[in-house]
């Protein structure tokens, strides 16, 4: 049963769903805090309007093993996005070329409700941040309607402290990408330089609200926080300080998963230092980080794969 179902039933959920969307007349739901009135079309950086645009859903069988079960990871893919790195492996959904289609609370609700029915062991939301108020209301007609399956805010870390409160006993699994650990690197591949900032006040109120990963007999997830880490080309620097943030402010038991899948995609190739993918030896090397720095619940989904992809 998702933790949701509580502050369904007491009316909290309601009431925070109006709160959020009432936040939509001047958007501060995201750092960027664009103050466009967003109730009246008006768009900010993540380019979305009043409404969630869903860009596709269904089963997903490439997350990571906790959530992906036997059925599926329930994956909506949201359409925008409040950071916008300019790598983007979803550029097309995330930076405008596929729009995506407009949703209403119960045609959102109604998604969630067939992956549910298809089996699928969670409600994977990507990409949720600049669209908080429109998941809330979704939530409260899902509910209404039967949902119990956890949910889980695939996030890029760049949240505001505010929406993640409105966002306190609703969310199951939250699962952010740490980035970027120096300004300097936000700033030039994403426009945020404060999202090393952002991030880390984000993990920690994260970590606050879910705790650790708990996963059921069934081996598949049911709560808290899983922290993804794209490696990024030469920026091994950045992905120990991170993975040493995770051990020392968070948990050592933290479930990390240090992804390998970076490829140029987007508008990378304006950048000479992101045209390569990673190798092997800098993936072992994050591995090795992790270890050491007494991370004990890594994710290896990415080694194989990026040992076939190297011939190796």
């Amino acid at each position: 049963m998702t933790i949701a179902a509580t502050l369904h039933a007491n009316g909290q959920l309601s009431q925070r769903a109006a709160t959020a969307h009432r936040l939509l007349s001047r958007c501060i739901l995201c750092p960027r805090r664009c103050r466009v009135n967003r109730l009246a079309g008006e768009t900010g950086f993540c380019a979305t309007g009043a409404q969630a645009r869903i860009a596709s859903y269904g089963p997903h069988f490439g997350e990571e093993r906790p959530l992906v079960g036997t059925n599926g990871s329930g994956t909506i893919f949201l359409a925008g996005c409040n950071l916008r790195c300019c790598f983007c492996q979803n550029y097309e959904i995330s930076q405008g070329e596929e729009p995506g289609q407009e949703v209403d609370a119960r045609d959102f609700a109604a998604i969630m409700l067939e992956l549910q029915a298809m089996g699928c062991h969670n409600i994977n939301l990507v990409t949720p941040s600049h669209v908080v108020p429109q998941i809330l209301a979704a939530l409260v007609v899902a509910l209404a309607g039967g949902l119990h399956i956890p949910l889980i805010f695939n996030c890029s870390g760049y949240e505001s402290s505010a929406a993640l409160a409105l966002l306190d006993g609703v969310i199951d699994i939250y699962m952010p990408d740490f980035k970027f650990w120096r300004p300097e690197t936000a700033a030039r591949y994403a426009q945020a330089p404060d999202y090393p900032e952002r991030a880390r006040e984000a993990l920690v109120i994260m970590h606050r609200q879910v705790g650790e990963l708990m996963v059921g007999s069934d081996g598949c997830a049911c709560s808290g926080l899983l922290v993804r880490h794209l490696l990024m080309p030469g920026m091994i620097g950045e992905t120990e300080a991170i993975l040493r943030f995770i051990a020392t402010h968070l948990s050592a038991a933290t479930y990390v998963n240090i992804m390998a899948q970076y490829h140029p995609c987007g508008r990378a190739s304006q950048f000479e230092e992101l045209r390569r993918s990673i190798t092997g030896g800098e993936y072992r090397q994050a591995l090795e980080m992790a270890r050491s720095l007494g991370l004990s619940r890594i994710d290896y989904p990415d080694l194989k794969r990026l040992l076939k992809r190297l011939g190796l």
